[in-house]
């Protein structure tokens, strides 16, 4: 009897120590873990290698103790399934949202799909698709799409049509899907064919698909167009994503000339509350630079 009780006592203390350690573990996590920010800004891998280590896993913690709550992940297409599965199943336990990773075929969107050409339309459409697949592994909603470069020997206009008429087939593999393909102009060579908002939100309207919006990389759009408020309102309908980025130098935001808590407290007023993708680099180097990422986005959080 005294047997049976000792290890009936004994089977009790070892259950109640081990509810005991989540709620400790937990009570210090809580302690240790600052503040969420108010809009979603998403880091991306390497952004805080100093801080987290080289494991992208191991940053993405970092980044939810830090109040992030979502992450971008560019090259995601080039990370083995097992790896995707991986990062899916983190952010889910993290309770945090993927931001967009980019519809890459490889070397064709370099020769683009304002040519035309049907062998870059069907590399397209088969990236599309396995686009669809990755994004259901990280619960992404949201894909880049560069059209590539701009065709010299070719009409703009008929550039355009060859543009829409691939995207549209675009928007026929991931509407179903509930996903967006979000178009981004950009400005690191002139030889971009898609360079404005302006002209980006006419192939939307052209496309005519909820699977086709404007991604707004306000670093891109400062250095193609300025304007940045008045031209973010004028194409506020086809917006589906902001992406971050000071000029000159396209580090965090107070490192350049961009008035980002301005910015971030337009877009704050009109309702979005959708991710903003932090692809930019640090301005100062080590954990020093991180730190002081991280402070930055506090002071431009504050408006």
């Amino acid at each position: 009897m005294q047997r049976r009780n000792f290890i009936k006592n004994t089977v009790a203390a070892l259950a109640a120590t081990s509810l005991l350690k989540p709620a400790v573990s937990s009570a210090f996590a809580k302690a240790n873990a600052q503040p969420t920010f108010r809009m979603n800004y998403a880091p991306h891998d390497g952004m805080f290698k100093n801080s987290a280590g080289a494991d992208f896993i191991d940053q993405i913690k970092f980044m939810h103790d830090q109040g992030f709550r979502a992450i971008e992940d560019n090259g995601l297409l080039g990370r083995s399934v097992a790896d995707q599965e991986k990062i899916g199943k983190t952010l889910a336990q993290l309770g945090m949202t993927m931001g967009v990773f980019v519809v890459d075929g490889g070397d064709n969107w370099k020769i683009s799909l304002t040519t035309g050409k049907q062998e870059f339309k069907d590399t397209f459409v088969k990236t599309c698709k396995t686009c669809v697949e990755a994004a259901r592994r990280v619960n992404a909603k949201c894909m880049t799409v560069v059209p590539g470069f701009y065709e010299r020997r070719t009409p703009i206009g008929i550039q355009t049509a060859n543009v829409i008429d691939a995207l549209r087939r675009g928007a026929e593999i991931f509407e179903p899907a509930g996903l967006i393909m979000v178009l981004e102009p950009l400005s690191d060579t002139p030889e971009l064919f898609l360079r404005g908002s302006d002209q980006t939100f006419e192939i939307c309207k052209a496309v005519k698909s909820p699977s086709c919006k404007i991604l707004y990389d306000i670093y891109h759009m400062q250095r193609n167009e300025g304007d940045l408020i008045n031209n973010i309102e004028r194409c506020w309908d086809e917006i589906a994503y902001f992406q971050i980025g000071d000029n000159p130098g396209r580090k965090e935001p107070t490192s350049g000339e961009i008035n980002y808590k301005n910015i971030f407290k337009y877009i704050a007023s009109r309702g979005y509350t959708g991710v903003m993708g932090m692809e930019h680099g640090n301005a100062k180097e080590g954990k020093e630079g991180e730190m002081a990422l991280i402070k930055a986005y506090r002071e431009v959080d504050s408006f």
